[in-house]
């Protein structure tokens, strides 16, 4: 079976029109628990762009993770869905990634698709929800009845605002302060959820502990680089933070409190097939059914058509200029 699919075979500046170039591949037959899904919408996420620009290609590589589409075709193990189901996923990155027409996926990293968000605004939620799920409830384990305040550093972007979202639902006595750099984004954040804000490009230290002045319980950053001094001084002794950017990083500075650094990466259990992976699947139940409740919205705030290699280096430009407030989303094949 073939497919058209967008994709890059050379690390090239997004403007280059060779950076993002359409091919058309062959699709294997679906794994015992794939689901073969015709993609109607995708989103592009930072680790697209980082791909792109820094990743072998391995020949040619087809990016994209978030997707919302139809099943078309089930393994012969699939328990989870049948053809004709509208899901929404994040994909993995050991697999061909969702920009192309025809998408192989595990059902057990699916959801059904919120019915009550068209296709574009589903596939702003994927990638994001699953992260701040995890960073919340498996990295610091929280629960409905935790007390105590949450540092989200990165709070305009897509991570950040899926995490605002659930906080303010499912940890009703955590106070939540958000990183806003204008007017624009401080009401962005503040509809989310968070209950204080502070501008990261000012004295994010000395504006924290003015806030909680025993510092943070928990801090969850998508700008670790350069930060480890100040955080050190933001979370209180025994406190916890989360990344999920890039490392290495030198934790040294958070030894004298004993504060736990925790990496956060979605892909973890798809790409080492954990026992638990279905808990991905579990999750994104979860959050359609609190989209359907109206307790959370899509976070998709800049909507692009078609599906297309010049759509999508548009895009990927975007991304990289880090201007966007929320998500960037694609609907539609030409």
């Amino acid at each position: 079976m073939k497919t058209t699919a967008i994709g890059y075979t050379e690390n090239l500046p997004a403007s280059d029109p060779a950076s993002l170039i359409e091919r058309t591949i062959e699709v294997p037959a679906p794994g015992p628990h794939d689901l073969l899904v015709e993609v109607e919408a995708v989103s592009v996420n930072p680790v697209d762009v980082k791909l792109r620009a820094g990743a072998p290609s391995g020949g040619f590589r087809v990016l994209g993770f978030d997707a919302v589409g139809i099943v078309r075709e089930i393994g012969d193990a699939v328990t989870l869905f049948q053809p004709g189901d509208e899901v929404f996923y994040a994909g993995s990155y050991d697999r061909p990634g969702t920009n192309q027409r025809l998408h192989l996926v595990d059902e057990r990293i699916v959801g059904r698709k919120p019915s009550t968000l068209s296709p574009e605004d589903a596939a702003a939620l994927p990638l994001t929800s699953i992260t701040a799920w995890e960073t919340l409830f498996d990295r610091f384990g929280l629960t409905w009845e935790s007390t105590g305040t949450l540092l989200i550093v990165g709070a305009t972007g897509g991570v950040g605002s899926a995490m605002l979202q659930l906080a303010e639902v499912l940890l009703p006595d955590v106070t939540v302060i958000a990183t806003a750099s204008n007017p624009e984004r401080e009401a962005w954040v503040t509809k989310l959820g968070a209950e204080h804000t502070v501008n990261h490009h000012g004295d994010l230290v000395a504006q924290v502990l003015a806030i909680a002045p025993g510092g943070v319980d928990w801090l969850f950053t998508a700008h670790s680089e350069g930060q480890l001094e100040a955080y050190a001084q933001i979370v209180r002794p025994f406190g916890q933070i989360t990344a999920i950017d890039d490392g290495p990083r030198d934790v040294s500075p958070l030894k004298p409190r004993s504060i736990t650094w925790h990496w956060e990466l979605m892909f973890t259990r798809p790409v080492q097939q954990t026992p638990d992976m279905i808990e991905q699947h579990l999750l994104l139940e979860r959050v359609a059914d609190m989209v359907e409740q109206g307790q959370l919205v899509s976070t998709a705030t800049r909507r692009m058509t078609p599906i297309s290699a010049a759509t999508l280096r548009e895009a990927h430009q975007l991304v990289e200029g880090g201007r966007l407030v929320g998500k960037l989303v694609l609907r539609g094949w030409e």
